[in-house]
């Protein structure tokens, strides 16, 4: 079983929760990476059954996944304008190509 990556708990959380004043932000980042982990590929859901997996309303999700996009943590593509999303859980604090990080 794979982990948790320690970033995620111990500065995305206080930053999305703490800082963003966006709880739910971190928790829709949350279960996502999870379900993209178990599926080994990117996740395609509804905003309604994302809200009823969570356990928020559906608006609540809107605003999280906005806002998760606009802090590049996460991507989305749908195949036409009224098709289910498809969300891609972003890491970049990971990128080996991101400035200040050793390139070893």
């Amino acid at each position: 079983m794979a982990a948790i990556d320690d970033y995620v708990t111990d500065v995305l959380m206080r930053d999305l929760v703490g800082h963003d004043r966006r709880p739910v932000s971190f928790l829709v980042y949350l279960w996502l990476a999870a379900e993209q982990r178990r599926r080994s590929a990117a996740v395609q859901i509804s905003y309604q059954e994302l809200a009823e997996c969570i356990g928020v309303s559906k608006s609540s999700v809107q605003a999280a996944v906005s806002w998760l996009v606009r802090r590049k943590l996460l991507a989305t593509s749908k195949k036409t304008v009224t098709a289910t999303p498809c969300y891609t859980v972003l890491s970049p604090w990971r990128d080996p190509a991101r400035p200040g990080r050793s390139r070893g």
